[in-house]
C-alpha cells in the first residue's frame, strides 16, 4: 500500500519514481526562475517583458506533449496489456 502512494501517479504517466522526481524538479526550478522573473518584472516592467509568459507556454508545452507521447504509446498496447498494468 506505501509503495503504491509513490509509484501509481508516476507509472500513469509512464514514468519511474525516480524520472517522475526529475521531471518535477525541472518543473520546479522552471517556475521558481519564472517567479523571480514575475517578480522583478511586477517592479521593473521594462524587464523581461514576455519571459514569464515564455516559460508558461514552454512548461504547458512540455507537459502537453508528454501526455500526448503517454497516450499515443498506451493505444499502441493491446487491451489484455493494459490490464496486467493495472
Amino acid at each position: 500500500m506505501l509503495k503504491r502512494l509513490f509509484t501509481e501517479h508516476p507509472d500513469s504517466v509512464d514514468e519511474s519514481y525516480l524520472e517522475h522526481m526529475g521531471v518535477a524538479l525541472t518543473f520546479s526550478m522552471r517556475m521558481a526562475f519564472g517567479t523571480v522573473v514575475c517578480l522583478v518584472h511586477a517592479f521593473l516592467p521594462f524587464a523581461f517583458e514576455k519571459t514569464g509568459s515564455r516559460l508558461v507556454n514552454e512548461l504547458y508545452e512540455r507537459m502537453v506533449s508528454s501526455r500526448h507521447r503517454h497516450n499515443a504509446k498506451n493505444a499502441d498496447v493491446a487491451p489484455q496489456q493494459k490490464l496486467l498494468r493495472a
